[in-house]
């Protein structure tokens, strides 16, 4: 699709603020809407005429019984007002175990940190599956947390109101994955920390979901290219005999995490309607088993 043609395409913008770009569908009249026009209801999320014409025509009752579940349910300010929060979520978390790696004998990193060797059953490790997504907490120093969480920061603003908290969240921790994976299946029994696989994730999505919907992706895939390029200059530097000191940068979870990244944005950019969201929801399922399969190739490669 070319940007004039997605310009003129309304369904990609709200209906209320043309302005406005999102992928969030209301539940009742399958209208797009952003996320100052979002408000969570039992059936999800609706805009606000089909909230006042459901408010119209509730029962007293029902009118009672809708003010119940209000009370007894958390309010979705971050819904409405479009604030990142499962971004900050994520943020908050790692910034807090990063600072626990700094108290002396800490035992974050030696519990958290990937190695293929942690995912073998009967292997010369505990198996300790929950190291593919811990990994993504553990950074190796102020710089590596710092850049991570800033990248974060940066795409996480624009790409969550856009996908939604849920989405986002999926997005994330799926690449996170694919990057674990790929570090099983290319480096195996090397030990790696480091949320990068996630973030490379992030901007595999944001290149296809921009590709999809005819936006301008050259500035995306600019820093892409930057990014990976920075990545394998530890590797050639070691094939052509040189001596890399300090910590090593992992390719292999960037190449990972971009390459489940894009396949998910591009799940998403198919499956935005809702009457997809059972299909959406089956192919987030079938990438993540797919992934999990995956570590069933090393030990028949490397014996």
């Amino acid at each position: 699709m070319t940007t004039d043609e997605f310009r003129r395409n309304s369904d990609n913008f709200c209906y209320r603020h043309p302005d406005r770009q999102s992928f969030v569908l209301c539940q009742r009249c399958l209208r797009t809407i952003c996320p100052e026009c979002q408000t969570q209801a039992a059936v999800g999320v609706i805009c606000p005429e089909c909230l006042r014409d459901q408010q119209r025509a509730q029962t007293p009752a029902q009118a009672k019984a809708q003010r119940r579940w209000q009370r007894s349910t958390v309010r979705p300010v971050a819904v409405r007002d479009g604030r990142p929060v499962m971004t900050y979520g994520i943020i908050a978390v790692t910034v807090v175990l990063f600072v626990t790696q700094l108290i002396p004998n800490s035992p974050t990193l030696q519990l958290f940190a990937f190695n293929s060797l942690f995912v073998l059953p009967g292997g010369p490790a505990p198996f300790e599956p929950w190291r593919l997504l811990t990994v993504l907490v553990t950074h190796s120093g102020f710089w590596h947390v710092g850049l991570n969480m800033l990248a974060l920061f940066m795409i996480g603003g624009s790409l969550e109101p856009l996908l939604g908290r849920w989405r986002f969240l999926a997005l994330y921790l799926i690449s996170g994955l694919g990057g674990s994976v790929a570090v099983a299946l290319l480096a195996p029994a090397t030990t790696v920390v480091g949320a990068s696989g996630a973030i490379f994730g992030m901007f595999g999505a944001l290149l296809v979901i921009g590709r999809h919907v005819g936006a301008n992706i050259t500035g995306i895939a600019i820093v892409i290219g930057i990014n990976l390029a920075i990545s394998f200059v530890p590797l050639l530097i070691g094939l052509f005999g040189g001596a890399v000191s300090g910590p090593q940068i992992s390719w292999q979870a960037h190449v990972g995490g971009l390459a489940v990244g894009a396949l998910i944005g591009l799940i998403f950019a198919r499956t935005r309607s809702a009457r997809r969201r059972g299909l959406q929801v089956g192919l987030l399922a079938t990438t993540t088993v797919g992934l999990l399969a995956l570590l069933l190739l090393p030990p028949v490669i490397y014996g």
